[in-house]
């Protein structure tokens, strides 16, 4: 079948014949991984689907899912596409007006919640909410909940649309090929909004059409390499794109994808679904080498000696391979050797499978990258946006470089514009901004959109992504300074976990330091603080500030003069979703800059 002319449906149809008693589908319960075959997979979302459709979702009306990662959030997107109907994810974080906005600008007429948290945030937005048409629970709800809720809304939960679904599907058995013979490439599949850095989010209107090109463009490049016999581990939110696309893959691979029961139970979930594929962004990884680097540091002497002397000898064997030189018998020995002692076990800490992880979403220190690859943990860089539904360059699975995003997927095309922004052209796109046509004018022209990031091909025709268009600052000296180099820079250093290089028109570089606590548990007797202490007891403290000035310290050792951090200031709160970072972990600069404002004006007097 030509690209052109598919849907979700279709592929799912397609990869069901194909693999009918493959497992497709995985989750995690009472610790064990269960599983459902591909038929069986398909059987869900079909009762599902008829069910929706049964209380009342028509053609092109959206339905809004507000919950965490998890299969049940999948079977509702893919039984809704199916349904011709369009999702509408919202972050579980957001607070009730952030979920009312998304709700009301998107005109959705359903609401899906995964939890007691999730229905008590919109209980008091239904009667503002006037094309509602009903509230669907992926759980049992408490009685004194559903009071409240019971005379403002239909309400049903996941297990009653089961029961609805199949019922249906016994007086309509061939519900799910009429849905596949009016489903067209053009039909709205979703409406992604943009976290948010900022201003408003903005909706990213996606069609059937660009969704599955989307997945043809990675299947083509991975070109036979990845295959139904992998296995993913989803835990990314399926609220963000990348997550998304992580939850398709399956559609067009063939392969098992495994839900995480949460994030905080990941490195434990890893090792007992064992993937061989992971997705990621790079504040998953930055934190899993804090850890590995914690660790570490709390060994004796001689462990820490033969740590020292594994990463050496790692770094001379990768010196010669990534130039494409051979390495010496005797550098290969010492590798080995290194491997066997040191990296052998890191491996084993993701599973023991793992072939490739894939990070998105932001740059990744390449001293963490490296550390990763030492240890045969293969990280393909890539680059995305909402607009672009995720991926749409890859670092290529048989070469990567450090510091790049890979190359084009599929039909992706790139060019640049006279400042160096990026301009991405390809059938994965989105169509415009849901109702704000001068955002849409802004971001599309004769078919190029304008990302917004700067960037340039290296030689070897990799793209180098150099910072946002709107981050770039501007030193009074008439210095152009990429912050997010530095700041990624910075990350990878133990006590540092958020970096915010400050200096727009200013004569030198400052910098706001985020740290998180648990990086310091292991210095709380040496500082003489309780185990009850604050970040902000840690901020304020005379040895922390030394220890991050000393870091610091060697961070400018490898930037330019003028990348030089004169100063800095530790934020006295952790930076989280709650505060100033986006659902997708990124920095709400404006809403720091703009909170500490005077905290920055005093690291200029």
């Amino acid at each position: 079948m030509l690209v052109e002319n598919q849907t979700i449906g279709k592929l799912l149809k397609q990869q069901c014949d194909k693999n009918a008693e493959n497992k497709a589908i995985g989750w995690i319960e009472a610790g064990e991984v269960k599983s459902l075959t591909f038929k069986d997979y398909l059987n869900q979302i079909q009762i599902i689907s008829s069910a929706i459709v049964k209380i009342g979702l028509n053609p092109g009306d959206k339905l809004a899912i507000l919950g965490q990662t998890s299969k049940d959030w999948h079977f509702m997107d893919m039984a809704t596409m199916l349904a011709r109907g369009c999702v509408v994810p919202v972050y579980p974080s957001y607070l009730p007006k952030e979920v009312d906005y998304i709700y009301s600008h998107s005109e959705s007429s359903f609401i899906v919640v995964d939890s007691e948290k999730q229905l008590e945030k919109i209980i008091s937005l239904i009667p503002q909410w006037r094309q509602v048409k009903a509230v669907v629970s992926l759980c049992d709800m408490p009685e004194e909940i559903l009071k409240k809720i019971r005379n403002l809304v239909p309400y049903y939960t996941l297990k009653e649309l089961r029961q609805i679904g199949a019922d249906e599907l016994k007086t309509q058995p061939d519900f799910f090929e009429e849905m596949l013979s009016k489903q067209t490439p053009n039909e709205i599949a979703s409406i992604i909004y943009t976290s948010g850095t900022t201003g408003e989010p903005k909706g990213a209107v996606i069609s059937q059409k660009a969704l599955t090109s989307m997945l043809y463009n990675v299947e083509k490049t991975i070109n036979g390499a990845l295959n139904s016999q992998d296995k993913s581990l989803v835990f990314l939110p399926l609220s963000h794109v990348l997550g998304r696309c992580d939850s398709l893959l399956p559609l067009i691979f063939g392969w098992q994808a495994v839900y995480a029961e949460s994030m905080e139970k990941l490195l434990e979930n890893i090792q007992l679904v064992k993937p061989t594929i992971m997705i990621s962004v790079p504040r998953v990884f930055e934190k899993i080498y804090a850890k590995i680097m914690d660790q570490v540091s709390k060994g004796n002497p001689l462990e820490k000696q033969i740590f020292k002397l594994a990463v050496e000898r790692a770094q001379q064997y990768y010196k010669k391979i990534d130039q494409d030189l051979s390495p010496s018998a005797q550098e290969l020995l010492e590798y080995k050797l290194a491997e066997k002692v040191v990296f052998e076990k890191i491996y084993q800490k993701f599973g023991g499978k793992i072939r490739y992880f894939v990070s998105g979403g932001a740059p990744l220190s390449h001293e963490i990258i490296n550390f990763l690859k030492y240890a045969n943990l293969t990280i393909l860089e890539g680059y995305g946006l909402t607009e672009t539904i995720a991926p749409c360059c890859l670092n290529p699975l048989s070469k990567q470089i450090t510091g790049t995003v890979g190359r084009p997927l599929g039909d992706v095309q790139v060019k640049f514009a006279e400042d160096g922004e990026i301009l991405i052209k390809t059938t994965a796109m989105f169509q415009e901004y849901y109702k704000n046509e001068q955002a849409t004018k802004e971001a599309l022209s004769d078919g190029w959109f304008h990302t917004g990031d700067i960037g340039e091909f290296t030689p070897q025709g990799f793209l180098k992504i150099t910072d946002r268009k709107k981050d770039l600052i501007i030193t009074s000296g008439g210095k152009n300074v990429a912050p997010q180099k530095i700041e990624n820079m910075a990350k990878a250093y133990p006590h540092i976990s958020h970096f915010i290089v400050i200096g727009e028109k200013r004569n030198y570089l400052t910098a706001l330091v985020g740290i998180e606590k648990e990086r310091f548990l292991d210095l709380l007797e040496e500082l003489d603080l309780p185990a009850s202490c604050s970040v902000q007891d840690l901020a304020n403290h005379p040895r922390v500030q030394d220890l991050l000035e000393s870091e610091i310290t060697e961070l400018n050792k490898d930037l330019a003069q003028f990348e030089n951090i004169k100063k800095f200031k530790i934020l006295p709160i952790e930076l989280t979703t709650e505060n100033f970072l986006t659902p997708s972990l990124k920095i709400k600069r404006k809403l720091v800059a703009e909170q500490y404002k005077e905290t920055i004006e005093a690291l200029y007097q």
